[in-house]
């Protein structure tokens, strides 16, 4: 009687074990002591314009006549015209004609264009850039899956997960794939831990245009596809493990 009572709360006390094991592998950014004691220097160089990018680029001055020239408008919509990116990181800009872009951040390209139009302008203009298609992707183990246009071109992993929906309790949290495109169109897949606070501090935690997410999903997921999002069975498991050692335990006195 003692030994198998013995083998009863041994088990519970494993099982216990076991659940808070599993339990520190759910909370984002643990250890953030480590972040907070750590010198950093974060370099903000601004979005570097990318192929396949869509661009606007805004003219203006004191009078208008003067730019429009510049700012052409697309007939069918009244919408400024946009501008495509090509392979060689080039577009045509009216008047000016061909313009490298690629590789350079807008606040270079506005530079650039301001410089270009010193020959036609006898003031220094106003050029504001845009991306118009900037957009992340976030797939795998979060509630809202899908692509998600970022107008303000700035964002990191955690607001992309935010607006997924934040990952389900099945995605692996310290597995967490970046896939992204660079400039000579070559693609690299970066692992994130979002377990460990030093995450934020990663070249990769700011996303660029184009970056896709993908969260895996855990073993109880791949071995139980056809199980729902729901973790009420898990509770109701507990619960149910929890009586049954009552039981045993009241059984075996």
């Amino acid at each position: 009687m003692r030994k198998l009572k013995r083998l009863t709360l041994g088990a519970l006390l494993a099982f216990l074990l076991v659940s808070c094991q599993s339990y520190k592998k759910v909370p984002y950014l643990q250890d953030t002591a480590f972040v907070n004691d750590t010198e950093q220097s974060v370099l903000q160089t601004g979005v570097k314009v990318m192929p396949k990018d869509l661009l606007t680029i805004a003219v203006s001055c004191s009078t208008p006549e003067l730019a429009a020239p510049f700012n052409l408008v697309n007939s069918s919509t009244d919408a400024p015209q946009q501008y495509l990116v090509d392979n060689q990181g080039n577009i045509n800009f009216p008047v000016l004609g061909e313009i490298h872009v690629g590789g350079l951040t807008k606040l270079e390209i506005e530079n650039l264009i301001i410089d270009k139009l010193k020959v036609y302008l006898k003031e220094a203009p106003l050029v504001t850039v845009r991306i118009v298609n900037y957009r992340i992707s976030v797939l795998g183990e979060v509630n809202k899956p899908g692509s998600f246009v970022v107008s303000n071109e700035k964002i990191n992993l955690l607001e992309a997960l935010a607006m997924a929906g934040d990952l389900t309790i099945y995605g692996v949290r310290d597995n967490v794939k970046l896939i992204r495109t660079g400039q000579d169109n070559k693609q690299e897949i970066i692992t994130m831990d979002l377990n460990k606070a030093e995450t934020v501090l990663s070249p990769y935690y700011q996303l660029q245009q184009n970056d896709i997410i993908y969260v895996t999903p855990n073993k109880t997921k791949a071995k139980n596809s056809d199980v729902g999002t729901s973790t009420g069975l898990w509770f109701s498991g507990i619960s149910i493990l929890m009586s049954i050692a009552n039981l045993l335990i009241g059984i075996l006195r």
